[in-house]
């Protein structure tokens, strides 16, 4: 290979490798602040969720899938309001209502826009090719799923059908 190509090959590299999602910054549903690179060397289950979603059962799964493998993976659900306004509480109402209705003991952030002009930086990066290195993809409906490996790569997306416990995620596990 000639110094041309392989600089080109190199450039090309880097420029598909997109940004760390260590860098990126959320808060906890308390307002506190969520450094991501804790859980570097876990696969990392990103949700939206939706208290009053036809999914919303997908809760009790999600805190299966952290229970079962709590060494592998770390689950983290961001509550969304912009698919049918099905996440309508404030902070308190949605965590007292996740562990009160499924127990969910599992990391919730603050509420965030997933799609749009108002996206967060971490549903940006989870749906951008150009920043994950990996796929584009689009949220289309509350508890879609994106699973990160260890060293923070995007292994894949789940639509909302896909059970949490789906042999699907659970492979990777």
């Amino acid at each position: 290979m000639n110094l041309i190509n392989k600089a080109k090959t190199t450039s090309s590299i880097q420029k598909n490798t997109g940004q760390s999602l260590y860098d990126i910054t959320i808060n906890s549903i308390d307002g506190k602040p969520i450094d991501l690179s804790n859980f570097k060397n876990k696969k990392l289950l990103f949700v939206n969720v939706a208290s009053e979603c036809g999914f919303t059962k997908q809760y009790k799964d999600l805190q299966k899938l952290s229970d079962t493998y709590p060494t592998e993976l770390v689950v983290i659900g961001s509550p969304c309001n912009q698919f049918g306004k099905q996440e309508p509480g404030n902070a308190e109402e949605i965590q007292t209502f996740c562990e009160r209705n499924f127990g969910v003991t599992f990391l919730l952030t603050e509420k965030i826009d997933v799609k749009g002009s108002k996206q967060h930086p971490l549903f940006k990066w989870l749906t951008s090719k150009e920043l994950n290195g990996n796929k584009n993809s689009s949220v289309k409906w509350n508890f879609q799923k994106y699973l990160v490996s260890e060293s923070g790569k995007l292994i894949d997306y789940y639509y909302s059908i896909t059970s949490p416990t789906s042999r699907k995620i659970t492979k990777h596990l």
